[in-house]
């Protein structure tokens, strides 16, 4: 699979990037959109670049407009961004998990390895489920991945300017079962690497963790694979467990002890 930014899928994955993270562009999206980002430069309040923000997708994709067009517009319209997001925080293997994993293939060139079951890149003679609800959620809207690819820009620019030097985030996520997870190295008894998907949550909360798994494991998660995170938008979305949606890979794992 090809990558449309800068270094191979071989390299975003690894264990080695994920210690010495650099940032990330994708392939023609840095070109487009400097009015946005020469307008956001001007505005010192968060939540009012959110809202600037917020505006600015409406109008270019159209969104605002989904109620004056036909029917089949409609749809394709109103199923903008912030639909696939909510439906991320309802169920990650529905079809807008499908859509969300599909945009990470189609950028960055990894593949998910899970939705609704295990994932084999080496079986293309069948379509999965993944496959299917990905063509689904793609046949209902409006360049959803050209909307991800800015909000994914947005992020980068926000956590930028909070911290220009920070690399990584130290974030949590909790799972009932760790043997479901590849582990492809043991470090201790409770620190390993495990391959997670391409797409997967976290939250910057280790007691919101506890609510998902019996184990949590805290993480060091590059900035540059943070694709959203809860506090972005002025929309409440992905707000109650302060989710972090981020690039998934070979991660350095270790539990949290209660």
């Amino acid at each position: 699979m090809l990558s449309l930014c800068e270094l191979p899928p071989w390299v975003l994955v690894s264990r080695d990037f994920n210690d010495d993270p650099r940032p990330l562009t994708i392939q023609g999206a840095q070109q487009t959109d400097r009015f946005l980002f020469e307008r956001l430069n001007a505005i010192d309040d968060q939540q009012m670049r959110a809202q600037f923000f917020d505006d600015y997708m409406s109008v270019k994709f159209y969104l605002h407009q989904w109620n004056e067009e036909t029917n089949g517009a409609r749809r394709s319209l109103k199923n903008s961004y912030v639909r696939f997001l909510r439906g991320w925080g309802v169920d990650s293997n529905m079809l807008e998990g499908a859509v969300l994993k599909g945009w990470v293939e189609s950028r960055f060139g990894i593949m998910p390895n899970y939705h609704k079951q295990p994932i084999s890149e080496t079986n293309e003679n069948d379509y999965t489920p993944y496959d299917i609800d990905k063509m689904r959620g793609h046949s209902r809207t409006n360049s959803i991945n050209e909307q991800f690819d800015l909000l994914y820009r947005y992020t980068q620019y926000e956590l930028a300017r909070c911290d220009p030097n920070r690399r990584w985030l130290t974030l949590y996520r909790g799972t009932y079962d760790t043997q479901e997870h590849t582990v492809t190295e043991r470090v201790t008894k409770h620190v390993y690497y495990v391959k997670l998907n391409n797409l997967c949550s976290f939250t910057s909360e280790p007691e919101r963790a506890w609510e998902f798994g019996t184990t949590v494991w805290s993480v060091q998660v590059p900035i540059c694979k943070v694709f959203f995170y809860g506090d972005l938008l002025p929309r409440s979305i992905l707000k109650g467990e302060n989710e972090h949606l981020v690039i998934g890979g070979e991660y350095r794992v270790s539990e949290v002890r209660d």
